[in-house]
């Protein structure tokens, strides 16, 4: 068994050691939820993201690369992927995360030019996307500038990946964000991991468990229920891509009618072009069928009665849930259903933590009711665990975790549980293996 040893360089790089080594730059997404971006050999990059940030923050500069390989459509993974089209590299990823892709880049666009935020790129550039991106099927190997990689089904949203690459007999596996368990809406990820050396595990919620998925759904069904039951209107911020489908297919099986606002409704048209993504596609098609779609000038007439709107966006820092707040935010009978995650400096983090949301420019105390619901579609602890001891039974010798707040104790405690070299990478550090 190869031993690989890891030299950490911070902020330059002596390409005098290079040699044929492996050596990874994180320009973002390193002890950090958002802004993926990590660099290998200064030639394949992985993910190429935005950090949900009001204004939005970007990856490091400084990277040329002659690949790029997509992990899943969300805005941190995907979501600056466009400004790189001026270099021309080979891009790969699922069909459906393309297509998810194309649709966040022209709202992210249309969002920086109504905000005055820095536009990252132009729709000169989203096309040149759009015409030169190459779709590719899980488990299908494909190879791109020296580099045999294939894409492996991540369960986390529609056409999620995790990304296996190899070359010159080194080979490293990068997780994305990974989900083991199924949901409402997918099966979860494909755990017929290959033999890697290298493994780049996210992290999310190391040291944090999952609450039970039945019992979770239910208090949050009883919640509904009791807000509806009060008056009140239920207002469920969801993220457009894999939750706003997962939350409409549970209140449906609950036998509760909703109102679906936002992108949520543009995504499951996606789905339709690529119904072999999702667990059920039949029965999420009813679901939509039967639901309330919300058009933006009929949200005032929605919102007078009791009822439950899923819109987005899910972290409350912009899209339709900012009209909603504002109609709500001083009634004690509605209530606001966080579902998921909330990043730090997030308009939902800032409620969680203090009370008080952004609305219109404008800090806003809640007088309405605030709950979480953690429908997460990461892995939880145990998941986590359990997957980096897959990954170390079969061989791998280095693990570097990436993309969560905690994820220094987690490379010891794979370190001291294994046996391996495990180090958690910051953003502007290069670690050669």
């Amino acid at each position: 068994m190869i031993l690989y040893y890891i030299v950490i360089i911070r902020k330059t790089i002596n390409h005098s050691i290079r040699g044929d080594k492996i050596y990874i730059k994180f320009l973002g997404g390193a002890a950090e939820v958002g802004r993926s971006a990590i660099l290998v050999n200064d030639e394949l990059l992985l993910d190429y993201g935005i950090k949900l940030t009001d204004p939005p923050s970007f990856p490091l500069n400084g990277l040329r690369p002659k690949s790029v390989i997509i992990s899943h459509g969300h805005l941190d993974h995907c979501g600056l992927v466009p400004n790189l089209m001026d270099l021309k590299p080979e891009t790969f990823s699922t069909f459906m995360t393309y297509s998810l892709s194309i649709l966040l880049a022209k709202d992210t666009l249309k969002i920086a030019e109504n905000k005055g935020h820095a536009i990252p790129y132009d729709n000169e550039e989203i096309h040149e996307f759009e015409r030169s991106a190459r779709t590719v099927d899980y488990g299908k190997e494909f190879r791109t500038n020296g580099y045999s990689a294939c894409l492996y089904d991540a369960g986390h949203i529609p056409g999620s990946a995790s990304v296996y690459i190899e070359k010159d007999n080194q080979s490293l596996f990068y997780t994305g964000d990974i989900n083991t368990n199924r949901t409402e809406l997918l099966e979860g990820a494909d755990t017929d991991y290959p033999e890697s050396d290298i493994l780049l595990v996210e992290s999310t919620y190391f040291k944090s468990e999952h609450t039970p998925g039945k019992f979770l759904e239910e208090k949050f069904i009883e919640s509904i229920r009791q807000t509806l039951d009060m008056g009140g209107k239920a207002i469920v911020p969801v993220f457009g891509v894999g939750r706003t489908q997962e939350i409409m297919l549970i209140l449906h099986k609950h036998g509760i009618d909703a109102h679906v606002d936002g992108m949520g409704v543009d995504v499951f048209n996606l789905i339709k072009r690529s119904p072999g993504c999702v667990r059920d596609f039949d029965r999420l098609k009813a679901v939509f069928a039967n639901s309330n779609i919300v058009k933006p000038r009929k949200r005032r007439e929605f919102i007078r009665e009791p009822s439950v709107i899923v819109t987005s966006a899910g972290m409350l820092n912009g899209g339709p849930v900012l009209y909603y707040l504002s109609q709500v935010y001083d009634d004690p009978r509605s209530k606001i259903h966080l579902t998921g995650y909330q990043a730090v400096d997030t308009n939902g983090r800032k409620a969680l933590e203090s009370g008080y949301v952004e609305i219109d420019g404008s800090i806003t105390r809640l007088k309405c009711g605030l709950e979480l619901y953690d429908f997460s579609a990461h892995c939880g602890d145990s998941q986590l665990r359990d997957v980096v001891r897959k990954f170390c039974d079969n061989g791998t010798q280095t693990v570097l975790p990436v993309h969560g707040d905690n994820t220094e104790e987690f490379a010891r405690w794979i370190s001291e549980e294994f046996g391996v070299r495990s180090v958690a990478p910051a953003n502007s550090e290069t670690i050669y293996i």
